[in-house]
């Protein structure tokens, strides 16, 4: 069985969590598209802390016998992983954007060059 202080604490922990991406949503750090991963995050951590026997039950599933919180760890892991997938994606895309952007300004700074030159 779980022991109760590490629920208390896993479901504080998410909570701040939960609490600092709202902030950072309302202060306009963060946008909402890409918060959503962290509020599942701070939700799904919820879940499983606050319902301990859910836990132990998914811990049997998975063949984790002596600490249940082993999975709590590893699925908030498995959550934070997504999260920084995702943000690769997103600076890739952006990294990508960039290069262009830079690409068509050379290319119109040269074209202006060319018209004051001549």
């Amino acid at each position: 069985m779980t022991p109760l202080s590490v629920s208390i604490g896993a479901v504080a922990a998410a909570v701040v969590l939960l609490l600092a991406v709202f902030e950072l949503i309302r202060s306009r750090r963060l946008h909402e598209r890409y918060a959503l991963l962290w509020l599942a995050t701070g939700i799904v951590m919820i879940v499983l802390a606050a319902w301990r026997d859910g836990l132990n039950t998914i811990a049997g599933w998975l063949g984790v016998r002596s600490d249940p919180t082993a999975v709590l760890l590893a699925v908030g892991l498995l959550f934070v992983i997504l999260v920084l997938l995702h943000y690769s994606t997103v600076l890739s895309r952006l990294t990508d954007q960039n290069t262009n952007l830079a690409q068509r300004l050379a290319l119109l700074e040269s074209r202006l060059g060319q018209r004051s030159d001549g």
